[in-house]
């Protein structure tokens, strides 16, 4: 019999790897348990309900998300290198976690709870921000020019990487959201860089 932390992982991997499909069907807790094996009951003994188990893989989501932008920020010492990794970062971690791509552009959260999308809303903004931070240092480093509207810049990024996250769930995830990255990132600096 699985521990309680074990179990709790479990039913979130199985949600996950359920949001994994090309169909953007509804995940039911009927449908979660009986890909587990369990009763409906054994889940709510982990969980107060299914928003409850959205918020533990927003809380995934998060966690990974932002401990990767802090090494990022971190070990890069070129502002434009940092917001170049971070878009790289954000595109390759939706290539290998496709039902997490899902929450991350609310999809998967249509007929949940809104605090839910709120706090998606909420991660966006602070990846943003911590694009708009890449592109000030990028700045005071004369990486690029110092006209640049950083804010503006920052929520073109964001834009590009939500615009890529949802057509990448929205294909069925056939459509690799780091397909044409290089020339794509180049056409998103054409103008910004001295």
């Amino acid at each position: 019999m699985a521990r309680s932390g074990e179990r709790k992982t479990q039913i979130l991997q199985t949600l996950a790897h359920m949001l994994e499909g090309p169909s953007a069907e509804r995940v039911t807790t009927a449908a979660l348990a009986a890909r587990i094996e369990v009763s409906e009951a054994a889940l709510y003994r982990h969980f107060k309900g299914k928003a409850d188990m959205f918020a533990g893989l927003i809380d995934f989501v998060e966690q990974t998300l932002f401990s990767l932008i802090n090494r990022i920020t971190t070990e890069e010492q070129s502002g434009l290198r940092q917001a170049e990794s971070i878009m790289g970062m954000l595109l390759g971690f939706a290539q290998k976690n496709r039902g997490m791509t899902r929450v991350l552009i609310g999809d998967a959260l249509v007929t949940e709870d809104d605090a839910l999308q709120a706090r998606i809303n909420q991660i966006h903004d602070r990846i943003e921000a911590a694009l708009k931070q890449a592109l000030r240092f990028a700045v005071t480093r004369q990486e690029i020019a110092a006209d640049v509207d950083v804010a503006a810049q920052a929520n073109t990024l964001m834009s590009f990487v939500a615009g890529r996250w949802l057509q990448y769930a929205k294909s069925g995830f056939r459509r690799d959201p780091a397909e044409l990255w290089p020339q794509q990132w180049k056409q998103l600096m054409a103008g910004v860089l001295p």
